[in-house]
């Protein structure tokens, strides 16, 4: 890949090489963390977003985790299945899209004052395509959060992911960010994996200035 030409050849290989649309096209509405690790996204989005902020929620599914008692002037959700984005109370719109196929997003520039991925970043074959179209999108200034735990599809989660640990993770996902121009980027283990239930991290980064 021209964007991380450092990573081996088939680092975004999958197993289950079928196209994704197919895999999705069943709605799940299930959780892919515990209650504990969906606290800890809703917390880190409390101090990250302000009240009346304008968000995308990429790789959205029938809940955000954004919290119930901030109002925000407009969530805009992406995702892949029809069903569930509808069943998101929290989107104001959405729209169904396969990122792996087609990395573009269908928002002007400077269209939003922050950005969320949650549990679904071990899925993108072009990370940095799409969070390149993440900080088109983006104001200046403006936060992605990226949360993630040790919880995946395991035929669908690209082989570097696979065959990396939980700090090397957390690395590849500062690395997507770097290339794709964020700055200001920082990374913490929200959630430690021997206290019980889910571990957690978060990477955070901000559309240059």
């Amino acid at each position: 890949m021209s964007d991380l030409p450092d990573l081996p050849s088939r680092a975004f290989d999958k197993v289950d090489a079928s196209p994704d649309a197919r895999f999705y096209a069943q709605p799940r509405f299930v959780a892919h963390v515990d209650d504990r690790a969906l606290a800890a996204v809703t917390a880190l989005y409390r101090e990250t977003f302000q009240p009346g902020n304008a968000l995308l929620d990429l790789m959205s599914s029938w809940i955000s985790h954004l919290p119930v008692e901030v109002e925000y002037r407009d969530v805009a959700g992406i995702g892949m299945n029809n069903a569930e984005l509808a069943a998101n109370t929290r989107l104001d719109r959405h729209a169904v899209r396969d990122l792996n196929a087609d990395p573009g997003l269908p928002f002007e520039d400077g269209s939003f004052d922050g950005a969320a991925i949650c549990a679904s970043i071990q899925y993108l074959q072009k990370p940095v395509a799409v969070l390149r179209e993440v900080a088109r999108v983006m104001r200046p200034g403006a936060p992605l959060v990226i949360t993630f735990s040790d919880r995946c599809f395991p035929t669908k989660a690209v082989a570097i992911w696979s065959a990396t640990g939980d700090a090397d993770h957390a690395r590849l996902v500062a690395l997507y960010l770097e290339r794709a121009g964020f700055d200001g980027i920082e990374t913490c283990e929200i959630l430690k994996r021997d206290r019980g239930g889910d571990p957690l991290w978060g990477v955070i980064g901000r559309r240059p200035s």
